[in-house]
Parts: C-alpha cells; sequence; structure tokens
C-alpha cells in the first residue's frame, strides 16, 4: 500500500511539473489555453501553436531525458558498486561532448544523427579508457572512480581548448555545453524515442543480472552469473543512454549521480530492481522537469541553461554525499 502510495504521489508530481513547464515562461498563456491545445484539435490560434512546437516538445524532451540521465546513473551505480558513480563523473559525458563539439567544428554541416553518432563514439571511448585505467583487483572500485575523473578533466580540457582555438565558430556551442532543452524539437524526441524504448526493453530482460551484481563477486559467479559480460553490456546501455542525451541537450550534470540516491532513501534498502528502476526514472524526469522551469526564472524573461540549476542543487549534494560515504569506509 506504501508503495501504490509512493508511486501515485510521484506520478502526480510529474503530472504537475509538465504543466508548470508548459505554463511557466516569456509568453502568459492561461491555463484554458494550454487544455485547449493539448486536448482539443480544432485550435489552430498562435497561442495553441506556441504550445504544441515550442513548449510541449520541450517538455516532453525534458522528461525523456531527465530519465535516460537518471537511469544511467543508476546502472552505473549497480555495476561499478559504488555510490558516487555516474555518467558525469566517470567521464562518459565529457568524452560525448568532445566528439560532438569536435564533429560540429570540423563538420558544421552535419546533422543531428552525425551528432548522435559522435556522441555515442565519445562516451564509448571515454568508458573503455575509464576501465583500462582501472586496472583489476579488489581496489578496482577505487580506481575507477579515480580514473573517471581524471578523464573527465582530461576530456572536458580539451573541449575548452578546441572551442577556444576556434572562438569565432562556437558562439552557438557555449549554450549547448552548458546543458540546454531550450531548443527542443518534434525531431529530436522522434529520435530519441525509440532508442529509449530499445534500452527499456534491455534493461527488463537484464533485470535478473542487475539483482545478483548487488552481491559479492563470488557469489554472483557461484549463482552463474557471467559478471564481465552483464558489466559490459550494462555500460554499452549507460553509453547509449547518455551519449543520446549529451548530443541533443549538451552534458547536464548532476541528475544521474543525485536521482538514484533519493529513490534509494525513498524505497529503503530490499527494494527490487525493477521497481527502483521504474521510481528512478520518473524522479529523474520530475527533476529535470522542474530544474527547467527554474531556468527560465534566473534571468526571467530570457532562458539560462539547465545544467546551471542543475549545478547549484548537484553540487552541494555531490559533498554531501562523498561525506557521508567517507564517514562510513573511515
Amino acid at each position: 500500500m506504501v508503495l501504490l502510495l509512493l508511486f501515485f504521489s510521484a506520478v502526480m508530481l510529474l503530472i504537475l511539473s509538465f504543466l508548470l513547464s508548459l505554463k511557466v515562461g516569456m509568453a502568459r498563456i492561461s491555463w484554458h489555453t494550454i487544455f485547449e491545445a493539448l486536448f482539443s484539435g480544432t485550435g489552430n490560434s498562435k497561442e495553441h501553436l506556441y504550445i504544441r512546437t515550442l513548449r510541449l516538445p520541450r517538455a516532453v524532451l525534458a522528461c525523456m531525458v531527465g530519465a535516460q540521465l537518471a537511469l544511467a546513473g543508476l546502472l552505473t551505480q549497480i555495476v561499478t558498486k559504488n555510490p558516487l558513480a555516474s555518467p558525469h563523473v566517470f567521464g562518459i559525458n565529457a568524452g560525448a561532448s568532445l566528439a560532438v563539439v569536435t564533429g560540429m567544428l570540423l563538420f558544421p554541416a552535419a546533422g543531428l544523427l552525425s551528432s548522435i553518432g559522435l556522441a555515442f563514439a565519445g562516451a564509448m571511448l571515454g568508458a573503455l579508457a575509464i576501465w583500462m585505467l582501472s586496472g583489476q583487483g579488489a581496489q578496482q572500485h577505487v580506481m575507477l572512480a579515480l580514473a573517471g575523473i581524471a578523464v573527465h578533466f582530461l576530456f572536458a580540457s580539451l573541449t575548452e581548448g578546441a572551442m577556444i582555438l576556434n572562438q569565432y565558430n562556437t558562439e552557438s556551442m557555449i549554450f549547448w555545453l552548458a546543458g540546454s532543452v531550450n531548443h527542443a524539437s518534434w525531431q529530436h524526441i522522434q529520435l530519441l524515442a525509440p532508442l529509449l524504448g530499445i534500452v527499456l526493453l534491455l534493461v527488463v530482460l537484464l533485470l535478473p543480472s542487475l539483482r545478483t551484481l548487488a552481491l559479492d563477486d563470488e557469489v554472483a559467479i557461484g549463482l552463474g552469473t557471467r559478471l564481465k559480460g552483464v558489466r559490459a553490456f550494462a555500460m554499452i546501455l549507460v553509453v547509449l543512454l547518455a551519449g543520446s542525451a549529451v548530443a541533443i541537450c549538451g552534458p547536464i550534470g548532476f541528475v544521474c549521480l543525485i536521482v538514484p540516491h533519493v529513490a534509494r532513501a525513498m524505497l529503503g534498502s530490499g527494494s527490487s530492481p525493477g521497481v527502483l528502476l521504474t521510481l528512478t526514472m520518473l524522479l529523474g524526469s520530475i527533476l529535470l522537469l522542474l530544474a527547467d522551469v527554474m531556468s527560465r526564472l534566473i534571468s526571467f524573461p530570457f532562458d539560462s541553461p539547465v545544467g546551471i540549476v542543475m549545478a547549484l542543487i548537484g553540487a552541494p549534494v555531490f559533498i554531501y554525499l562523498a561525506r557521508r560515504q567517507g564517514g562510513k569506509g573511515s
């Protein structure tokens, strides 16, 4: 009963956040007009078109990207058994950003599909670099974190260097690099939706193996789990989720780190991976929707990158989590 109430509350909060995203903005639009634009197929006024072509795809994209990043963060933490792990901290997002920026500079006429392909390649490069640098043995989880941070700063520095050397061609990239959903269109959603659906199906098929990853490696191997194969497959899913999100919205940080911890705190210990995954995705959508709404109020009536809001929220939470984990380890 408590679980049903929790999910009902999360769904209601998601709906309210979605409607708030449609309401808040430079143009003042009444609730009546918003509901007409959503549920009436006959209205073709300027306000209806504004809702359907600008605010609605922006809200849908924020929902999808928030869910993707939160799910990618949870999978990364499960695979590495590191509560501070995330694609952002581990340099996967930075690798995708570097690849996309390099592609924009070398091939300015490249389309969205090319950017997504480059983001996948860059994210995979970051994941492979981290895995190779972490080595093997009992300290691998610690080395994964150290290698991830090093790779993140390396790729971020290369990205900044490329932009400085080509400063006259990078004005449009600055807003994207901060993380933003204000350029959303239905084309972005049409490209992202099939990928997200395929990844979710694969995650559902992977759920039995994810349960065993929570156990000690020796116990999991004794139960017949191929740990290396499961971890490699899960990290490929992380690359797909994080890479596509970065290609469209830029490297939005901290969603993938914060949300899994909030979901675990709400569910308590012993929750099944399926329930945890579902709640994590719901909370990821809610967080990014609300952060996007807040980004419109910072310098109203102008938009600010949603990545700024996430950094303001995420940095203190990250420090708190790091201190808490450090205290447990002492």
